[in-house]
């Protein structure tokens, strides 16, 4: 069942100093297997067939559906939103984007590489030339939506907690152009020294994460596929770490953290 709550006062806490929260029960069972459903038919796999599953991933397009719109527009998710973006400063989701469809396999996938998400275009249209900013223009948010139990050996995205603050200070002095997504990820290796923590967890769970956090997947050594949708949440507004007011959501107050602006 999912619930009207909103993050504790520590959750929140989590948030601004290690970039992220786990939301268990952010959507409810159910969606999640109608979900699956859908997701199955397109893989083109047939899940009582193991060997349909030739592929360590395949990539699934946007989806839209009533499942993944229930799913991101629960009143506990969208009163997580307003408690780490603020009220009215995020636009709701009317999709869940794409789906990295993960099976078991022996072979590298391709893409485990840590990363922070882009979320603004370059100079041309390729998507290792997206950019990302201070200001994390264009996204408020990065998500992970699981629609299958997540367990240790089912590929769950791996999170370098704290990262997020160590990316803030690498961005800084490249001010509102910001960095590519390559040139960005070629510097990560300065967050080798944080935690990993597993984003595991039932269907129905989402992780809330800082745009700026660092994260990377992983080859899948379990048994069952992993269906999990990573989402932006788009801004309303800007966010800004230097506001006349003087009052800041938790993804702001994080990067001012970062920067020790609140020294």
């Amino acid at each position: 069942m999912t619930t009207m709550e909103g993050l504790t006062k520590d959750q929140v806490q989590q948030f601004i100093t290690e970039g992220f929260v786990k939301v268990e029960g952010a959507f409810s069972k159910a969606i999640a297997s109608r979900g699956r459903d859908i997701l199955w038919r397109d893989t083109g796999c047939d899940p009582k067939d193991r060997s349909t599953w030739k592929f360590p991933v395949v990539r699934l397009g946007d989806y839209a559906q009533a499942p993944f719109v229930e799913a991101a527009n629960t009143p506990r998710l969208h009163a997580a939103f307003d408690q780490v973006v603020g009220e009215g400063r995020w636009m709701p989701r009317g999709s869940l984007g794409s789906f990295p469809v993960r099976f078991p396999s022996d072979e590298d996938p391709g893409d485990a590489g840590w990363h922070v998400d882009a979320s603004f275009p370059g100079r041309d249209e390729s998507f290792l030339s997206w950019r990302i900013n201070i200001h994390s223009k264009g996204r408020a948010l990065l998500m992970l939506f699981l629609f299958s139990d997540v367990g240790e050996r089912d590929a769950p995205t791996r999170i370098r907690t704290g990262s997020h603050h160590r990316v803030a200070r690498m961005l800084k002095p490249a001010g509102e152009e910001g960095m590519s997504f390559m040139e960005l990820a070629a510097q990560l290796n300065t967050t080798e020294g944080c935690d990993q923590v597993l984003a595991t967890g039932e269907a129905g769970t989402v992780y809330l994460c800082h745009p700026f956090l660092a994260h990377a997947a992983q080859p899948h050594q379990g048994t069952e596929p992993r269906f999990m949708a990573q989402p932006p949440l788009m801004p309303r507004t800007s966010l800004s770490i230097d506001k006349h007011d003087g009052v800041y959501a938790p993804v702001e107050e994080a990067i001012r953290q970062a920067l020790q602006l609140d020294a």
